[in-house]
């Protein structure tokens, strides 16, 4: 595949397989839900039945992959969510979905036109 939406492929493959995890969509989704506020680590692993390492390492992916960033202050690291991250993803999504669409009427298309009988032997 060639990169979308100015992602590589390499950035796609983190992206995807970051957001292939149910803990991961559950972080990301609560750091960009209306209304939600940034935060830290910590408060982000209170949240799950879970080590603290466990969800460090949660984040970590995320923020490889590009989804949320995270920033120290004083002691704590602070978790944002990235929605441009996300809008990239759901573009190339629909792009996709556009081009399956458009094979699908295509074949549609050759499906519906009448058909001759074979002759016979």
């Amino acid at each position: 595949m060639v990169a979308h939406a100015h992602l590589s492929d390499a950035d796609l493959d983190r992206l995807f397989r970051a957001l292939a995890d149910t803990t991961r969509r559950d972080i990301v989704a609560r750091l960009l839900a209306k209304g939600a506020e940034p935060a830290s680590v910590s408060t982000i692993a209170a949240r799950y039945e879970m080590s603290f390492a466990a969800v460090q390492k949660h984040v970590a992916v995320l923020e490889e992959a590009g989804l949320v960033t995270k920033q120290p202050k004083g002691r704590e690291r602070i978790v944002r969510g990235n929605p441009e991250r996300l809008a990239q993803a759901r573009a190339l999504l629909a792009r996709l979905e556009g081009l399956w669409r458009a094979r699908f009427s295509q074949l549609d298309a050759v499906l519906a036109e009448p058909r001759t009988p074979k002759e016979k032997s």
